[in-house]
Parts: structure tokens; C-alpha cells; sequence
């Protein structure tokens, strides 16, 4: 769908069409008395599949995130405008000593990220993360994810849930146009595509097609069942996939040379789900053996070290450098101004009292991951924020300014406790994660909680995700009936 992405007003028109249906779905779900039979549908649901928190059905909202296709097309051109200044940053840091500098990593990380992939897309997945503001269209970025970003499967499959409830249904039949993401698919593919421009297949016993896959994490660490999703994919494409436990990883002798295998036998592709700082945290033989395999071509490793600098915590400031600025287009360096919040890597010697006040700022671990370690100043006390200030700038993490949340009525999916409100709607701050797949906008995985920062330990809810396309005529005219029957009813039942 065509929509001018540079005019301000049809920004915020794209924007206010997902906010009004979202309503909508709301509206319908008070109607059903907060749809009771839907939630413990929904549950149901979601017990026979992957998405699973500590083996039990995630935390999730019956209210999904709705876009418009204008809407769709609004994050869309976020994300992969994104993905291109991605690219560049990836290939500055290869090119320039003074990039490098500025991203200040250790010796040893920095070699790794200077390690080739042999391939040509420089970030071949992503999940770059925003907050929107449905009402204006605006929208500025949280965080960048590469290699390990997860959620693709608590996206599919909460939405698959909200399918099953009698809201979903009513609102189905309303708006018939309705269309849902294949982010498993879209990532599956993007990672064999990878495989295919890789200079070294169908060398030694590595073959043309059809590579066995290794999916490469820490068992603490890995979502085990969306991998086991991944799995059945790979298999339906005819693909063998499996989980290999990077401490299980060697380098084996073989009669074509050394192949990188796993307790199963040879790896053809690896998957790096590992985060790099993990990596250095906890040192193994085999993390050892996939970086031989990467330096020497042993295997394709998808998320080749190179993307790390774009997923560290300190991309934000070095954006605004100018040795990175000079590299950008103009119209780049105006988005970085307009969607990336202001940044700084804190020091010793850092001017503390610049960051007082607490509600406009938030601390990030210079290599963190999982948001383990982030604190929003909303969320402390001014003395505490005093001592997160100073164990921040003795640990050399960010401070970030702190993007406004937009905050939409959510409607909790799931069976509540006993006495509960079910058509009690409370507002949630919303965050979106926009999927990339070799550059191309591939999803949504949104999440939402009450507190100032979204994580797992603030009772956050995953959300599915629909996009309503444009109606026909005869469509649009039902759902103006609709419209007027549901009014008329409403005076009748205040006059009555």
C-alpha cells in the first residue's frame, strides 16, 4: 500500500487505524464479558505447543497488536531503514580503525567481529525494537538484536490462540481481510539463502544444498522449544536440524579435512544462537571449535561475530560519531537524529549530575543481553538512582535517554484468579520487535507491561499480532451497519 511516509498526517493516520481496531477487538471482548471461554481456549491452546514458559503457557494478552496494511508499512520502513544503517555500521567497523575505537571492546572481541563470514549479507537476521506512538506515528528505537532474537515463535503462536476465542471470531467476520505473519518460515528461508551465497558450500564433504543445521547456544540460555519449532520446519523444508550445545562442539579429522561436529556427527550450518558476550563470559572448548570453524570455512556459521557490534549495547552512541556519521546519507543521519535515543557510554570522569534527573534517562550493561541489568530511572528512588549512577559509570555501561512508551487497554489472555474483572482493561506500555530477514521486514513480536521496563521479571505479556487489510465496498458498508445498529443500541440502553 502506497502511503507517504515522509508527510506527518498520514504517518499518524497510518498509526490511529491499528490503535481504532485494537479498540475495536476491546469493545468486542467487553461485550463477551471479557470472554471467559476465549482465554481458557487460548490456554488450551498454547499447552500443546512451543510456546511454553518453565513448561507452562506464556504470560499473554487477549488484546493483539493490530496493524493496517499503512500501518505495516510504517514499521516496515522503520525496520529496514534500520537494517540498511545496520549494514553500514557492520562494514564501517570491518573498514575503519576508528570505528572500531569507538565501539571499545576488548582486544579479543574485537578480532572475533573482524573474522569473514564468506557470505554477502552482513546481518542475515535481526529484531530491531521500538516504541510507537499510535496516536502520532512516531516511534524511536530500544534496542537492536542480531543472531539470537528471539520470540518468533511466542509471536505465532499467541496469535494462534487469540484465533481460537469467540472475540476473534466476532472481529474476523467484521473485518474478513485479515492476514498473519510466517516469521518461522520467513527466518527458515533467510538462513538457507544464507547458506547459498556461502563461498564454501559444495566444498570438501560440504554440500550444495540441504546442509545438516546446528542450532548453537548454551542449554541455560537457548528457548529449547522454539528450537524444537525450528526443527519441524527445517524437517517439513527437508532439512535436518537439531540443538548442538556449544560446550558439545569439536573440530574432527576426516578424510576431506576437519569438519566442525557435534556429539550427532558433522555440522554444515550453524545457526549462532550464542551471544558473543556469553561467549566470553563462559569459555569452552567448543566455543573455541566454532570460531576455528568460522576463521577456516569449516561450516557456514549464520551470525558470523561480525554482527555483534551492531547488537552491543554501546551502536546507539556510536551512531552520532563522525567518523559512523560521515558514512551515512543525509536523510540517515536525520532518522538516527529522529528515532534514536541520545546515548553515551559513562565513565569515571563522567559529569553525573547531567543525568539527575532520573525520569528521562535509563542504564543499560555495556554487554548485556536479555535485559538482564537495565534500569529505568522511573523505576527507583532518587537516592537509588545516585548508586545505579555510580556503579554504572565504574562498570563503563550507557545511559540512554528514555524513549516515551505509548500505553494502549490490554485485555490479559489466559484463565485469571478468582474474582478477577475479565472486561477490565488496565493500560500496558507496548513494545514492538520488528523481525529482519537479510534486510527484509519479516514480523512483529510485541510485548507489553505496567512498569517502566519490559522485561520477564516485570509480569510482561507477549502479544499476537494481525493485520487488517482494506475492505471491499460492500465490506465497508456492513461494517458502517454494524456500526449504526451497535449506536442505535447504545442509546436505547442509556435512555432506557
Amino acid at each position: 500500500m502506497d502511503v507517504d511516509l515522509t508527510d506527518p498526517v498520514a504517518r499518524a493516520a497510518a498509526a490511529r487505524e491499528g490503535l481504532a481496531l485494537e479498540g475495536e477487538f476491546n469493545d468486542i471482548v467487553r461485550a463477551h464479558g471479557g470472554d471467559l471461554e476465549g482465554r481458557e481456549a487460548g490456554d488450551g491452546y498454547l499447552a500443546t505447543t512451543k510456546a511454553l514458559y518453565h513448561g507452562r503457557p506464556l504470560s499473554w494478552a487477549l488484546t493483539p497488536k493490530v496493524f493496517s496494511e499503512a500501518g505495516v508499512a510504517l514499521i516496515a520502513d522503520a525496520a529496514e531503514t534500520m537494517g540498511r544503517i545496520m549494514d553500514k555500521v557492520t562494514r564501517a567497523f570491518a573498514e575503519d580503525a576508528a570505528v572500531r575505537r569507538a565501539f571499545l571492546l576488548s582486544p579479543e572481541v574485537e578480532g572475533l567481529c573482524l573474522l569473514p563470514t564468506g557470505y554477502a549479507c552482513p546481518i542475515p537476521l535481526a529484531r530491531v525494537d521500538i516504541f510507537l506512538n499510535e496516536e502520532t506515528g512516531d516511534f524511536w528505537f530500544c534496542e537492536l538484536n542480531t543472531d539470537g532474537s528471539a520470540g518468533m515463535t511466542s509471536a505465532v503462536e499467541v496469535t494462534r490462540a487469540i484465533q481460537r476465542t469467540a472475540s476473534y471470531g466476532e472481529f474476523a467476520e467484521r473485518h474478513p481481510n485479515i492476514r498473519t505473519f510466517d516469521i518461522l518460515g520467513a527466518c527458515a528461508e533467510a538462513i538457507l539463502a544464507t547458506y547459498g551465497e556461502w563461498e564454501g558450500r559444495g566444498t570438501g564433504a560440504l554440500p550444495q544444498g540441504h546442509p545438516s543445521i546446528g542450532v548453537v547456544d548454551y542449554g541455560e540460555s537457548i528457548s529449547m522449544d522454539e528450537v524444537e519449532d525450528f526443527v519441524g520446519r527445517f524437517a517439513s523444508m527437508g532439512v535436518r536440524c537439531r540443538f548442538s550445545e556449544i560446550r558439545d562442539l569439536r573440530v574432527e579429522d576426516a578424510p576431506e579435512g576437519p569438519r566442525l561436529v557435534d556429539g550427532e556427527g558433522p555440522i554444515d550450518l550453524v545457526w549462532r544462537r550464542a551471544v558473543l558476550s556469553e561467549m566470553v563470559e563462559k569459555p569452552c572448548p567448543g566455543a573455541e571449535a566454532l570460531v576455528r570453524a568460522q576463521r577456516e570455512g569449516l561450516a557456514c556459521v549464520v551470525g558470523g561475530f561480525r554482527t555483534w557490534p551492531c547488537a552491543t549495547k554501546t551502536v546507539f552512541a556510536v551512531l552520532r560519531e563522525p567518523a559512523l556519521r560521515s558514512r551515512l546519507t543525509e536523510a540517515e543521519r536525520a532518522f538516527v537524529e529522529a528515532h534514536v535515543p541520545y546515548t553515551e557510554v559513562l565513565t569515571r570522569a563522567t559529569d553525573l549530575s547531567r543525568f539527575a534527573d532520573k525520569d528521562s534517562w535509563i542504564v543499560k550493561p555495556r554487554g548485556g543481553y536479555n535485559a538482564v541489568g537495565v534500569v529505568a530511572g522511573l523505576d527507583v528512588a532518587p537516592k537509588s538512582w545516585e548508586e545505579v549512577l555510580l556503579r554504572a559509570a565504574e562498570a563503563g555501561d550507557v545511559i540512554q535517554a528514555y524513549a516515551p512508551q505509548f500505553r494502549v487497554p490490554t485485555a490479559l489472555g489466559g484463565v485469571q484468579p478468582a474474582g478477577a474483572e475479565l472486561a477490565d482493561m488496565a493500560p500496558y506500555a507496548m513494545m514492538e520487535g520488528l523481525f529482519l530477514f537479510r534486510g527484509r521486514f519479516g514480523g512483529v513480536f510485541t510485548r507489553c507491561g505496567r512498569e517502566a521496563t519490559i522485561g520477564e521479571w516485570t509480569e510482561r505479556l507477549n502479544m499476537g499480532c494481525l493485520v487488517v487489510g482494506e475492505p471491499t465496498d460492500g465490506e465497508a458498508a456492513s461494517r458502517e451497519r454494524v456500526r449504526e445498529v451497535e449506536e442505535a443500541e447504545r442509546i436505547v440502553e442509556d435512555e432506557g
